[in-house]
């Protein structure tokens, strides 16, 4: 099996964040998550700003990105790092509550690699983050600038 690529989350509900460490960890599905709890945290750590300065110059395998969050919301972070010549290549996945057609169809304008709707459901929610896991952070081969480290 191929090396675990780092995700980045950016969810503001420590609920979901629980949840989705908690799927991550008991599928051994990441060598590293970090959380950043809103929109201007993940723009922080794409371009190192901040108290991100000094983190690693590799970029994440994937992002899982919420759109409902405080600061700068999920599909202006979307915009920017699509619309950004270095980052665009970056997977994004959008791991959302909402069902609304328009955020739906806004994210693939902008270049979403995938939307998903979270499930209400704890069990679905988990087997929804394992195979998540598992496709981005295994199988997908990650982009040049995503350094992928051997388990």
């Amino acid at each position: 099996m191929n090396g675990l690529g780092r995700i980045l989350l950016v969810e503001d509900d420590p609920k979901d964040v629980e949840l989705t460490l908690t799927a991550l960890e008991e599928y051994n599905l990441a060598n590293e998550v970090v959380v950043v709890g809103d929109g201007e945290q993940a723009l922080d750590y794409l371009y190192r700003r901040g108290t991100f300065q000094t983190r690693t110059q590799d970029n994440p395998a994937v992002i899982l990105l919420d759109l409902k969050l405080p600061k700068v919301d999920g599909l202006e972070v979307l915009q920017q790092v699509k619309a950004d010549k270095e980052l665009k290549v970056l997977p994004v996945v959008v791991l959302t509550s909402s069902r609304e057609e328009k955020d739906m169809v806004k994210s693939y304008h902008l270049g979403v690699n995938a939307y998903v709707v979270k499930p209400v459901d704890f069990h679905e929610f988990v087997n929804g983050i394992k195979e998540l896991g598992i496709f981005w952070a295994i199988i997908n081969e990650p982009p040049p600038g995503s350094i992928r480290k051997q388990s």
